[in-house]
């Protein structure tokens, strides 16, 4: 685990975004498949900054950027997106504090429930999550893209 002196957590600042994207490109690996162009790194960080920026948080040790988490809450439930870590901050608890950290922001507004999604094939994923309590809902996911890529 991590040693909670060495690692702090704050709220994104424009001058993260380099290093963001960086750790976005090695965690998400889909960021770099050309057929997607709906995962566009860039965008996503605008899109975060126009809308709940306070909820888009950054785990910091050593003076560099080594996990994300975004959050955000529309009355009625609340969501988590690109929870990242980078590879050599693994499995130190860097993802668990996120987690809790963006669950105590929604929490602090009212969220009575936390949503995320998992892609299907990346059960390891799945795993850490369901170690933090989540669990699979029986609902189907839909989504339907609206003329702008996100």
């Amino acid at each position: 685990m991590i040693d909670a002196s060495s690692m702090s957590i704050r709220v994104f600042d424009a001058g993260d975004t380099d290093a963001v994207i960086a750790l976005w490109l090695e965690a998400f690996p889909e960021y770099q498949d050309a057929s997607r162009p709906q995962r566009n790194p860039h965008l996503s960080i605008a899109n975060k900054l126009a809308m709940q920026p306070e909820l888009f948080f950054v785990a910091v040790k050593d003076g560099g950027i080594v996990g994300t988490v975004m959050a955000g809450y529309d009355g009625h439930r609340g969501w988590l997106y690109s929870l990242a870590v980078g590879a050599a901050s693994r499995r130190l608890g860097i993802g668990t504090a996120l987690v809790r950290h963006a669950e105590a922001a929604l929490a602090a507004r009212g969220c009575p429930k936390v949503n995320l999604q998992v892609l299907s094939a990346k059960a390891d994923v799945q795993a850490f999550y369901e170690s933090l309590g989540y669990v699979a809902d029986a609902v189907v996911s839909l989504g339907k893209r609206l003329g702008a890529v996100a």
